[in-house]
């Protein structure tokens, strides 16, 4: 069979392919199932007596999605998991902010960096500081995660 057959030129499934292949693993997201969520935040110390309401937080904010980038009215960003705002806690295109960080960095599935400034955000300000815990979560009935 001759390669002449094929178009690869404009085939975009060749393109796809070859761009999701080469695509550094850095730049990987992923999308929790609420199980997954739950035991991602325990393998990171997260404290299991306010699990469910990091899990709450968490579904609210960014959909269980690594990868969310949200613009604000404020006109700073919300990135990742937790929604890190950009005005504070991190910094666009380098590190920067409270938690000395570039906020792109919370963009891939890798969470370490994400977990050590949400519990930095946490300390200081409590569930107060996120406004999808506040809205949705604060009083309400959380998610059960006792069965992960």
């Amino acid at each position: 069979m001759s390669l002449k057959m094929f178009n690869f030129k404009n085939s975009a499934a060749l393109w796809a392919l070859i761009y999701f292949t080469l695509l550094p693993p850095e730049c990987t997201s992923k999308m929790f199932t609420r199980c997954q969520l739950a035991k991602e935040l325990l393998r990171h110390d997260f404290p299991r007596s306010y699990l469910s309401n990091w899990v709450c937080l968490v579904e609210n904010e960014s959909g269980r999605s690594t990868s969310k980038v949200m613009q604000l009215s404020n006109q700073s960003v919300g990135y990742g998991l937790f929604q890190i705002n950009s005005k504070n806690w991190c910094r666009k295109g380098r590190k920067g902010g409270i938690c000395n960080i570039k906020c792109e960095d919370f963009l891939n599935d890798e969470i370490s960096d994400d977990s050590r400034c949400a519990m930095q955000i946490f300390n200081r300000h409590g569930f107060q500081a996120w406004p999808g815990w506040m809205n949705k979560c604060r009083g309400r009935s959380l998610p059960d995660v006792s069965r992960c």
